[in-house]
């Protein structure tokens, strides 16, 4: 590497290292906003924490009826243990350059929402014994324990790679998060092939809000660094009042093609707007990770 080479990659290091502790704290605020009290997960399966005790029903093997607690009434009950087992989760946030942008609407950029959500969830799921991973992962690495947020943080910062994974381990879920204003097959392509590993998993797309509503009145010059990067010319409007009803089908058109790929593979979808607080989005995330 050149002195000039490494000089850049240098500063580009430092800019990321100062942004760091900031997003990491964002993260844990919203974390602790989005879920008080902190989380946690029960689950019914093997192990020797104690969790809840249920009424007996047909096919219940008698060695699992807890005595004791059935005395106390005219009913057979089942004593329950916390299944231990770690669920590994993984995170991705979409790398495009249209990522990268953010409307007068809006404080912050696609892509610094969507890593401060990927944080947040990671925080929680940290919190909760859960293992973490990036997708893709290099290695397979996992993040666990409560500490690893900023080495997760630090690893997100070189992060921009497809969402794909050669294997995924068992009971394995995957949240994307993106603005998915690629074609449509592009999508299917990417979700049907980590379904089929097989893993549940979640769409999260992130818009600004003026994608939503296309606020802009008058003669308009439309461009984009994907759109010039692929030989297409900018888009000259001469009235965006006329067409923003067919924007708006347009849009709403390509947002139910993402809904049917999600549900077709199992998975849930969701929107989340840049100008909205992330606390909701978080707590709609967490609710659908919940042991079904």
């Amino acid at each position: 590497m050149s002195g000039a080479a490494s000089s850049r990659t240098a500063t580009h290091a430092e800019a990321l290292g100062a942004t760091l502790p900031p997003l990491v704290v964002a993260a844990e605020r919203v974390a602790a906003a989005g879920m008080p009290g902190g989380p946690r997960r029960p689950r019914a399966g093997t192990g020797d924490a104690f969790w809840q005790f249920r009424p007996f029903v047909q096919g219940d093997p008698s060695s699992r009826v807890d005595w004791r607690q059935s005395a106390k009434s005219d009913r057979l009950f089942v004593r329950e243990t916390e299944w231990e087992a770690a669920q590994t989760v993984a995170l991705w946030r979409e790398p495009g350059e249209s990522m990268q942008w953010r409307s007068h609407l809006a404080s912050v950029t696609k892509r610094e929402r969507a890593e401060l959500l990927l944080l947040a969830l990671a925080a929680l799921l940290l919190r909760g014994g859960e293992r973490v991973r990036l997708l893709p992962s290099p290695g397979r690495r996992s993040f666990a324990g409560r500490g690893a947020l900023v080495s997760l943080a630090e690893a997100l910062t070189r992060h921009d790679a497809p969402a794909e994974d050669v294997a995924m381990p068992r009971h394995a879920r995957v949240v994307l998060f993106g603005d998915f204003l690629a074609p449509l097959e592009e999508v299917r392509r990417t979700v049907s092939a980590l379904a089929a590993r097989p893993v549940r998993g979640h769409l999260v797309q992130v818009l600004d809000p003026a994608e939503e509503t296309l606020p802009y009145a008058g003669r308009i010059r439309f461009e984009g660094p994907a759109a010039m990067r692929v030989g297409e010319e900018p888009v000259l409007v001469p009235r965006v009042e006329g067409v923003r009803a067919l924007y708006a089908e347009r849009l709403a058109q390509h947002r139910a093609g993402l809904a049917s790929i999600a549900a077709a593979a199992g998975w849930t979808f969701a929107v989340h707007h840049t100008d909205q607080p992330p606390e909701a989005a978080l707590l709609g995330l967490w609710l659908a990770l919940a042991p079904q």
